[in-house]
């Protein structure tokens, strides 16, 4: 992918089924993000639209970030994965993504965002810090999945990061369909 300047407009809408190869092969060439199958980025796309969003100029999957309300807590969104381009990365695509997530009428009564990461994953962090920072609201750390006991010792451990709780008037901003990137816009 070609690098994204910061006068192209990007467009931020919710996924749909067609963009499940598309957002697998995204995937694929983001590491350290697991892959999925392809089925598996369907269903991101299709039965957790509401709670994800891609970003795409002229036809091109860009970015995606793909996110779930957790059943019996209705005020947390679980942010499943995080996946920028790299000709899209460094502009703060990520955080307004998740902005966008959060303006949707289905997310109206979330205060608090979940995810996990691994602790070697340092661009994750400094986007969940960051998006914490902005928002005046803090970010608490605890061990969610620990590499011996639930991955056979197959994947490093993964740490919950719960941010929140957000105040309304601080969840989101207001995020136009149409983006244009530029680089004093922060999430």
């Amino acid at each position: 992918m070609d690098s994204v300047t910061l006068d192209q407009p990007i467009n931020l809408r919710r996924p749909v089924a067609e963009d499940g190869a598309a957002l697998h092969a995204l995937i694929a060439s983001c590491p350290p993000l697991d892959s999925n199958s392809m089925y598996c980025n369907l269903l991101q796309c299709s039965h957790f639209a509401a709670t994800s969003v891609v970003a795409d100029k002229n036809g091109e999957l860009l970015a995606a970030v793909s996110g779930y309300l957790i059943p019996g807590r209705e005020d947390t969104l679980f942010v499943w994965q995080v996946a920028v381009g790299e000709g899209a990365r460094g502009q703060g695509l990520a955080g307004r993504m998740i902005n966008e997530i959060l303006s949707r009428p289905e997310c109206q009564a979330v205060y608090y965002i979940e995810t996990t990461v691994t602790a070697s994953n340092t661009a994750s962090w400094a986007l969940f810090e960051g998006f914490a920072r902005r928002k005046g609201v803090p970010l608490e750390r605890s061990e969610q999945f620990e590499q011996s006991m639930h991955f056979n010792n197959q994947h490093p451990s993964e740490i919950l990061a719960r941010i929140g709780p957000m105040a309304a008037d601080t969840r989101s901003t207001s995020a136009p369909t149409a983006v244009v990137a530029n680089k004093e816009m922060t999430a």
